[in-house]
């Protein structure tokens, strides 16, 4: 995506009918559920979390949204995610290595949304109109590379050095005077509001959720899932969209996901 995605640009849904059928086979345990009453943002998904819950209030993919990989890719990832989350940091590197691997087909896409959770990590929601702000003045790619700085620049179980904030937005190529005006404006308060409204309606109750979308489908991948298995996952949709699924083969992971149309 650019500063913002011509209506060309928009996703395209057409999707062989096999990926749906497919979808039954992604992972060793899968179930049809509801959404969940909880109170939004307040755990961290790791990876030994056994269940997702699947709801069908996802926000649909648009033009304000940060894409990494092709727009009109047949193959959504979308993941709700908080900068100070150490299970994020560990998870951002998985996703990086997917779309380094498979984006490059077209095939699949990342979308990155806002779900700071305040109640664990006191700079996140800050962090998260940080980033906003960078997207909002230098577009897409600006964006990505002021995400990646913060992921990189620290360590798991550190918080991100907010005093830094202002150098990873000049070295994502953006003004240090534009960034200070925005974040001293707070413009981008009600955006990070709204995206925690969002996640929470798809379903999030913690970080990081990810909602993988292919066709009329979402699969919940709830945590910070290995690379194995998401390679696995996306690799067995991949076969599906070329036609050269095998539901017998040993390669399909064992996951924990949930399934609604």
């Amino acid at each position: 995506m650019e500063p913002s995605l011509s209506q060309s640009q928009k996703m395209s849904w057409s999707i062989p009918i096999a990926i749906i059928v497919g979808f039954g086979m992604i992972a060793l345990a899968i179930f049809f559920t509801g959404g969940k009453k909880d109170a939004p943002g307040a755990t961290e998904n790791n990876p030994a979390d056994t269940t997702a819950t699947a709801n069908s209030g996802l926000r649909p993919v648009d033009d304000t949204d940060y894409i990494s990989g092709n727009p009109n890719a047949p193959i959504l990832l979308v993941e709700y995610s908080d900068y100070d989350c150490p299970f994020c940091k560990q998870f951002h590197e998985t996703l990086d290595q997917i779309i380094d691997e498979y984006g490059v087909t077209g095939r699949i896409a990342w979308v990155y949304r806002q779900f700071p959770i305040a109640q664990l990590h006191p700079n996140s929601p800050k962090i998260s109109e940080a980033a906003l702000c960078v997207g909002d003045i230098g577009g897409n790619d600006a964006f990505w590379k002021f995400t990646n700085l913060i992921f990189q620049q620290r360590d798991i179980t550190e918080p991100t050095n907010v005093t830094l904030l202002p150098e990873y937005a000049e070295s994502a190529g953006i003004s240090r005077e534009a960034y200070i005006e925005c974040m001293d404006s707070g413009r981008m308060e009600a955006a990070v509001t709204a995206s925690i409204e969002d996640g929470f309606n798809a379903g999030a109750r913690g970080t990081p959720y990810t909602v993988l979308i292919a066709g009329n489908q979402q699969a919940v991948i709830d945590g910070a899932r290995s690379y194995d298995t998401v390679k696995g996952i996306v690799k067995n949709l991949i076969d599906q969209l070329d036609g050269n699924f095998n539901p017998t083969a040993d390669e399909v992971p064992e996951a924990s996901a949930a399934v609604h149309q």
